[in-house]
């Protein structure tokens, strides 16, 4: 049995650079202090529990937040009025904010600044989103969060329309908002604020799921981007299973299998990956037997 892993599987720059600044956090504060994370640093059960063993902890009262404390503003951002909260209560922030996402901070301000109704393209009770919004609405600005082509219409009669996305969605969908919108508005603006990435990512299964006998998407039931990349494989082949560790794998999956594929997620660890492959590897040993 083949195993094909898709070249760009795994971090993205955003949520390595998260992990390394929640490590070196955590390397410093081997003194005393605790260190924080303001929610979950990254969508992956796993790689949270793993840097709790390192000592870094998700932030669960904000009333045990010690003034020398650290506290991680995690990868997805937070809204400007609860980061000037946190500031006020005298902890050391360390911003480990992706700067992709940071962007789509700013293109939201510039748009609410320029007089635009915004359309943000996103799931509505994503931490990144919400973070999005709390700079829109900081700004002064209007808008609306899309998840579906029915949640347009309080645009559709706005005569200056502005279109941002949450980094990981679906470049095909921000496509339709933008194709729907221009059937509709005077102006248009369109700040296409997918990440990279992503867009190379679900390009990658797009590419790979129909020419495999299997396709195994690799990362956490809550990570948005990596549940777009099983929706999109399963799409094109039927026999894509989302898992989260080797353990979920099942021998029945690829009896007959010739060719496997392997994707995962913008927030799923190497190691993590890694471990599924040995497993494919072992089951398929015993499907040989």
């Amino acid at each position: 049995m083949e195993i094909v892993v898709a070249p760009h599987a795994g971090f993205c720059f955003g949520v390595e650079r998260a992990i390394g600044l929640a490590e070196k956090a955590a390397l410093s504060a081997r003194e005393g202090g605790k260190v924080y994370t303001y929610g979950p640093l990254i969508h992956n059960p796993q790689e949270i529990e793993r840097l709790r063993r390192l000592g870094v902890e998700v932030l669960r009262d904000e009333g045990r937040l010690e003034p020398e404390a650290v506290l991680i503003l995690r990868s997805h951002g937070i809204p400007p009025q609860k980061e000037r909260e946190l500031r006020r209560k005298g902890v050391k922030i360390v911003d480990a904010t992706c700067p992709y996402v940071k962007a789509v901070h700013e293109a939201a301000v510039r748009l609410a600044k320029e007089g635009y109704f915004v359309v943000l393209v996103g799931e509505k009770n994503h931490p990144e989103v919400l973070g999005t919004w709390g700079y829109l609405v900081d700004a002064g600005g209007e808008g609306v969060i899309v998840e579906t082509l029915e949640d347009l219409k309080p645009a559709l009669q706005r005569p200056k329309v502005g279109v941002i996305a949450q980094t990981t969605q679906n470049e095909r969908f921000f496509k339709e908002v933008v194709g729907e919108l221009a059937v509709w508005v005077n102006e248009l603006k369109v700040i296409n604020t997918i990440c990279n990435a992503t867009s190379v990512r679900q390009e990658e299964v797009r590419e790979l799921a129909p020419k495999v006998d299997v396709m195994i998407i690799v990362g956490g039931k809550n990570s948005g981007n990596t549940t777009r990349l099983y929706k999109i494989a399963k799409s094109l082949n039927p026999n894509s299973y989302h898992v989260e560790t080797a353990d979920e794998l099942k021998k029945e999956w690829f009896e007959g299998a010739e060719r496997v594929g392997v994707s995962a997620g913008a927030s799923t660890p190497g190691w993590i990956i890694e471990g599924v492959v040995r497993r494919l590897e072992q089951i398929a040993a015993e499907l040989k037997k």
